[in-house]
């Protein structure tokens, strides 16, 4: 299986996704913002239907709309009382949009199931570079800001007492979890973003106590997934995705009932 050159790019690109995901997903967690994972998918594909249009590399058109759209939905959803209203009218937005482009561009309806659902068996080796390269930026500025933001996220009231500039934290942030959002849908596609992003991390606060050992523990499952729907989908032949939702999902049911016991 790993001689062949599509599982070893397919192989190494996961490898990197599972670790940002992991690491990524403890904060999207603390600060209570998986809905704004699943609004960042939507917009996802509306980019990488506007990047098929554009003629560019679908990716690229994930950063674009992910990055600059990540701001401006991370500000208009900051109070609870429009939150929902918010999420609703800009998910349906940008998905009549990459429905709109995937229509102006004259493609079939295969790329708009590649872009919702991953297409992590055809990644080439240009896409491995680029995701590689993604995912060492997101690492290399976490590990630039984690006190800081480690603060914010678990104790955001003390973290403004302590005078942290926190809106610069909550920016960077939201762009970190764009550029996320846009590398692990290579993998789950768009539609599915946020099982990587919040299963692995939701798991793991119920066995690790730590920051630290919640990251590693999430990551640890994310790779777990990945790897496992990789070779569960190379043998059956049935979707990747499917494999890697229903590991992260057994891990989340396994945490509860580990919970469940311990406090029973």
């Amino acid at each position: 299986m790993l001689s062949l050159p599509f599982m070893q790019n397919a192989f190494l690109a996961s490898t990197f996704i599972a670790i940002i995901s992991g690491i990524i997903g403890v904060f999207v967690i603390a600060r209570n913002m998986s809905f704004l994972t699943h609004t960042l998918s939507e917009i996802g594909f509306s980019g990488a239907a506007f990047g098929i249009f554009a003629g560019w590399p679908p990716l690229n058109g994930m950063l674009l709309f992910t990055m600059i759209s990540s701001v401006i939905v991370g500000q208009l959803s900051v109070k609870a009382a429009r939150r929902e209203a918010s999420i609703s009218a800009i998910s349906s937005l940008f998905i009549g949009l990459g429905i709109l482009f995937l229509s102006l561009a004259n493609k079939t309806s295969s790329y708009a199931t590649n872009i919702l659902f991953g297409s992590i068996i055809g990644i080439s080796r240009a896409n491995v570079i680029q995701v590689i390269v993604l995912s060492a930026v997101v690492l290399l500025v976490v590990l630039f800001i984690y006190r800081d933001l480690k603060f914010d996220s678990f104790d955001h009231i003390g973290a403004r007492v302590k005078g942290l500039w926190t809106n610069v934290l909550s920016i960077a942030f939201l762009v970190l979890l764009a550029l996320s959002v846009s590398v692990a849908a290579q993998i789950v596609g768009s539609l599915l973003i946020f099982v990587l992003l919040t299963l692995p991390a939701a798991s793991a606060r119920y066995f690790a106590h730590t920051v630290s050992s919640m990251m590693a523990v999430a990551v640890g499952m994310s790779l777990i997934g990945v790897w496992g729907g990789l070779y569960l989908g190379y043998i059956t032949n049935w979707p990747v995705t499917f494999f890697i939702a229903s590991f992260e999902c057994l891990f989340y049911i396994i945490a509860l009932g580990y919970n469940h016991w311990r406090q029973g």
